[in-house]
Order: C-alpha cells, then structure tokens, then sequence
C-alpha cells in the first residue's frame, strides 16, 4: 500500500496514509495495529542495517476490543440439540457438487460426524481453544477421581502457556463416552488424537470442525453474535468462561485465567465485558450473616 516508495522516504505522515487506507478499506482497529507492528520492525531493520539514519515517528492506533460473540446457556442447549440432529446427515454442499467435482474437504468429510456434539460440550467444559483441539491426544489426558471428579490435561505449550488444565465435571463424562466411540473404531491409543484422529495434517482437522461447526451454527440461526461478530468454535471457549464467571460461586479472575491459560487482563477485557450487574443480581443483593 505504500507503493515504490524509498525507505529513506519514508516518513510519519506516510505511516498515517497506510492507517487511513487500511481502515477505509474496513480492517479492524487491531488488524491495523499488527500491520502497525510489522511495519515497525521493518524500519527497525533498516536502522540496525545502516539503511536508515533513524525510525520516524509512527502514529498510535487505539484498539478496540470486540469480545467474540459467546453463547447464553439455551444457545448453547439448541447448538448441542442441532449437533446431535445432523448426525449421520450430508452437507448441503455435498448435493450442490457434480460428478467428480473437487471441494477443500474430501467427500467423506462432508457428513456430519458423531463426535461434533462432544466437541461442543467439551470446549464448554475444559476451557480449551481451537489450538488445542488440533494437537489434544489421549497421553495428554488423565481422569482425577477424588474429592472431585475432573480431568487434568497436560496439553502441548499454546501461546506461551504451558500450565495444566482443570476440566469441570461433565468433561469427565463426555471424554469417557468419546474414548469408548474411538475404541471402536481404533482410535484410542495414547498417540491418536480425540478429535478427527484419522486425519494427520491437523490444521486440515481443525479446519473441518470449524466448517462442520458453522454449518449447526446455520441450521440454529446464530451465526452472529450480539455485537454483530462471526462466530466460530473460539466462541465455545468464551462461552466456558464466561459461564464461569456468571455461575460460578465464589471464582476468582485469578484461578480462572491461569486454568484458562490466559491473564487477568484479558478475562477483564474480552470475557467480563460482556457481563452486566442484572446478570449476577443475586450477589449484588447477598449479605454477609450477623456474627454473635
């Protein structure tokens, strides 16, 4: 977007230009910012190369935060009931294909598969992204049969987190049933993965589910958020944490974010956002009990 344009040209104003274009071309203020940062170490190189005798100013770009869309407890339900309907059922896109006709997803793939209402109520359960999904295998899991009932998943490094998850309680339930579908079919060795294990190129597998997964939100109508946002499986993981923060007694942001493996800051800006006080009136109205 800036052209031929020499790099000892290149200036303040020059950055301002390429804000200005992006933003009226409809990137979000974030896109921008992360266009913003690349265009910055650009520079930088230049300066540390000796092609550059110093970095111009460059202009602030405010981001604004805009939490993913997560489900209410009957979206949710109604997504889940939809899953489990589909079941066994071809994609509409499967009809639209011609003989011999090629699409991104291989024909066997385009059937909706039994595993997808587990997937919901997993991430739901487990607090887990999309990123995970990809690489979870059955070593990564371990069923905690104590005072409470949970799964401990020790799960590959995302995003510089590398701590072990806690699952709530119904995750325990749905892995059990998940590991007794994969048994049949002999998928349930400690190196196969737990969702779509028959196929080895795992961005291919995430991109499936996220496919698959559009279609329920399709036949339900929730496509879009409440702000207007696309929704995709990362929404799933919001919606386990913002549950949590509505129903769960006495959490901390804390705990939360490190199970989560996520910050404080980040549960504030993107998960907490979107609460309102209605919506925890009952703590707001509580009273601490008289000591005598």
């Amino acid at each position: 977007m800036l052209g031929d344009l020499p790099a000892q040209a290149f200036t303040t104003r020059d950055a301002q230009r390429l804000i200005d274009r992006l933003g009226d071309e409809g990137f979000t203020s974030t896109t921008i910012a992360q266009y913003l940062v690349l265009l910055r170490k650009v520079v930088m190189h230049g300066v540390h190369i000796g092609v550059l005798r110093e970095a111009p100013l460059f202009p602030k770009v405010k981001v604004r935060s805009r939490p993913r869309g997560s489900f209410s407890v009957a979206e949710y339900r109604a997504l889940i009931a939809a899953a489990r309907r589909l079941r066994g059922r071809s994609h509409p896109v499967l009809d639209a294909l011609a003989p011999g006709e090629r699409f991104w997803i291989a024909r066997e793939l385009l059937v909706m598969p039994d595993e997808m209402p587990w997937l919901i109520r997993w991430m739901v359960n487990t607090f887990v992204r999309p990123s995970d999904i990809k690489l979870m295998k059955h070593k990564h899991i371990e069923v905690v049969r104590a005072k409470h009932v949970y799964l401990r998943m020790n799960l590959p490094e995302t995003k510089r987190h590398s701590q072990p998850i806690v699952s709530l309680q119904p995750a325990v339930r749905v892995y059990e049933r998940l590991v007794a579908h994969r048994a049949r079919h002999g998928f349930d060795g400690a190196d196969d993965y737990i969702f779509l294990p028959q196929l080895k190129n795992r961005e291919h597998a995430l991109a499936v589910l996220n496919f698959l997964f559009h279609w329920v939100l399709e036949v339900e109508g929730i496509e879009k958020g409440p702000l207007g946002q696309d929704r995709t499986l990362y929404c799933l993981r919001h919606t386990a944490i913002t549950l949590r923060l509505l129903y769960g007694q006495g959490i901390d942001m804390l705990t939360l974010a490190r199970n989560a493996r996520t910050s404080v800051n980040m549960v504030e800006r993107f998960y907490a956002s979107v609460l309102n006080g209605e919506m925890n009136v009952g703590l707001l109205q509580s009273r601490r009990g008289r000591t005598v």
